[in-house]
């Protein structure tokens, strides 16, 4: 059954396929368009720079009308993610429009990567960091991304050796 949510999420899809954007991704679960996995690799010349960071985006059928909640999978050490991996953004809350779509979704959560908004902290040490002890700052940062390749690596070995079982 297509409602106007899901048809809209297939032409987010589209438009991710043509114009594939540098540095995100983002595919619909097979068996559920509402729910998307995304990755989010670290800007270059960043603190995040080769950082492969996951996040899930739930829509609901109010979509576009009504933002998707979209959290990080990835661990990260960021003043707009809360330890839950939410994130602050205004895009995602206040400042909604129906014009944005999965791309400029993901896009807006790259740039914030490097360019946060410490007036408004999710993670006030982050924040603190970031303005006070940036180099301290830059340290657990790099820790995250390289959190962020073993995630990965960890997943493909669960994989194989779910596949060596069958």
């Amino acid at each position: 059954m297509s409602t106007p949510a899901k048809r809209r999420l297939m032409r987010d899809f589209k438009r991710m396929q043509q114009d594939p954007p540098s540095g995100v991704l983002a595919l619909p679960l097979p068996d559920n368009v509402m729910k998307w996995n995304a990755v989010i690799i670290g800007p270059l010349e960043t603190p995040f720079e080769d950082g492969t960071f996951r996040l899930l985006l739930q829509f609901d059928e109010q979509y576009p009308n009504k933002p998707p909640l979209v959290k990080f999978i990835s661990e990260i050490f960021h003043p707009n993610v809360y330890a839950s991996g939410e994130l602050c953004l205004d895009i995602l809350q206040n400042r909604w429009s129906p014009t944005y779509d999965v791309l400029s979704i993901l896009t807006s959560i790259q740039s914030l990567l490097n360019d946060p908004n410490i007036q408004s902290p999710a993670n006030v040490e982050a924040a603190n960091l970031y303005r006070d002890h940036r180099s301290q700052y830059v340290k657990r940062v790099r820790e995250t991304v390289e959190t962020s390749w073993n995630d990965e690596s960890s997943d493909e070995e669960d994989s194989e050796e779910e596949d060596e079982e069958e």
